[in-house]
């Protein structure tokens, strides 16, 4: 599996070190491949480095600037265009990398991506967006979070709990653009798609009850009083209908993952819908609103 240093592949990491150990399976035989690139800050590199170190896995790294940079030669890219060529062409890099390390070893590719990046489509289609198994597919990233911190309050090596905490407490980033001056990280995700903690309350009144834009901007209103005003709620709102709809086509190609709750956004499981289903029904009601 892909680790990054942040709190999807995290969690990846614990679950199937935590398979591995039920089953009597020597943790090497789990492969943590780093693949370091243009928007790789020296924290997250750092984090992934150490937990996957602490939990003995096998680590391996594989820098793909030298590859990236030769696919946009091969497709006549300019490289200071940051773009979304620029952005996917290093996620799907990331992708053959690890397919083909896992069919060197005989393994499977263990997605990372969650539950709110299927909702959202904030996923590489044919990138992070495939694997062989997700196993994080149908956990909100709300709840990734708090899974990392009990696995942080419950971690009795303090090296390996203050990682933790550090991943926790980084910021949200596909880590795809390049960093800032100070070398930190410039492309946040909430910054783009909106907070997490609004879409996971919309996904879950959406998919769990059925409510429509007017009951979920009613619910919305009173759960967040005080957090995010009436048009706040209403902008990320609009955002939340129009990418999950327009999205659709990732979740109808997404690998197979396990149901964790009550619901699911797999196609084999809760979620049956067409990729070309418009949104213009519930945008009007939203716009309304």
């Amino acid at each position: 599996m892909g680790v990054s240093g942040g709190l999807d592949s995290t969690l990846a990491l614990l679950v199937t070190v935590r398979a591995f150990d039920s089953l009597n399976i020597d943790r090497k035989n789990i492969i943590a491949v780093t693949m370091p690139c243009f928007g790789t800050t020296d924290r997250t590199y750092n984090n992934a480095v150490n937990f996957a170190n602490s939990l003995g896995v096998t680590l391996k790294e594989v820098n793909i600037k030298a590859a990236v940079n030769q696919h946009f030669a091969d497709i006549e890219h300019d490289p200071n265009v940051y773009d979304v060529t620029y952005e996917n062409s290093q996620a799907r890099e990331r992708t053959q990398i690890l397919m083909d390390v896992a069919n060197k070893s005989g393994g499977l590719v263990i997605g990372t991506g969650d539950m709110s990046e299927l909702a959202l489509g904030w996923a590489t289609y044919n990138g992070d967006h495939m694997s062989m198994y997700g196993v994080n597919a149908s956990v909100p990233k709300t709840l990734v979070r708090h899974l990392v911190k009990w696995a942080a309050a419950t971690e009795q090596d303090a090296a390996t709990r203050a990682t933790l905490l550090d991943i926790i407490d980084t910021p949200v980033s596909p880590e795809l653009l390049p960093a800032d001056k100070e070398g930190k990280i410039a492309q946040k995700t909430e910054d783009l798609v909106g907070p997490y903690e609004l879409h996971d309350f919309f996904l879950y009144n959406f998919l769990r009850a059925g409510y429509g834009p007017a009951k979920i901007l009613l619910l919305a209103e009173q759960a967040f009083d005080g957090s995010y005003d009436r048009a706040a709620i209403l902008r990320w709102l609009t955002v939340f209908v129009r990418r999950f709809f327009t999205q659709q086509f990732k979740r109808s190609a997404m690998p197979d993952g396990p149901k964790v709750g009550s619901v699911t956004l797999s196609p084999r499981g809760d979620w049956r819908m067409p990729s070309d289903a418009s949104a213009a029904a519930w945008l009007r009601e939203v716009e309304e609103l």
